[in-house]
């Protein structure tokens, strides 16, 4: 079984407006699905609540913010259950680079650490999250490029 996701897009853009979309925590909400409580803090928690999923809480702590080519947070993957308490579980990384050729960003995001999940969940966060991410993907150049 695999630890990590890795997905990649190119979104016609400078990647100065992709980082902002990625990084600004209203953007991040109105293409993530999410309404995020406060602005993005390296070494601070961000919390709200995922929009498209009823009673499902955002939570994740900021790694890193390195403009405007690295982003950089961790979170509990795939905590849809509100009846759950994923607090004692450990995280996984979220990062994401912006590489800007041409007028072109190139964004890869990669998520590891899913081999440190209880053995029950490991599965369907990877299965859900490598389909989220696509989707994610899809959102955010959607949401830059219009």
């Amino acid at each position: 079984m695999t630890n990590s996701i890795e997905k990649r897009i190119e979104i016609k853009a400078p990647r100065t407006r992709v980082w902002r979309a990625l990084t600004d925590h209203r953007e991040f909400g109105t293409w993530f699905g999410a309404r995020i409580d406060g602005p993005f803090t390296v070494g601070e928690a961000s919390t709200g609540d995922i929009t498209m999923c009823e009673a499902v809480k955002w939570q994740s702590t900021i790694k890193a913010m390195e403009e405007p080519g690295y982003f950089a947070y961790t979170w509990h993957p795939y905590a849809i259950d509100p009846k759950q308490d994923y607090s004692k579980e450990p995280e996984t990384l979220v990062e994401f680079w912006l590489e800007e050729e041409a007028g072109v960003t190139r964004v890869t995001v990669r998520e590891t650490g899913f081999d440190k999940l209880p053995a029950q969940r490991i599965a369907d966060a990877l299965a859900a999250n490598t389909k989220g991410w696509a989707f994610q993907l899809e959102n955010i150049k959607k949401y830059v490029e219009n």
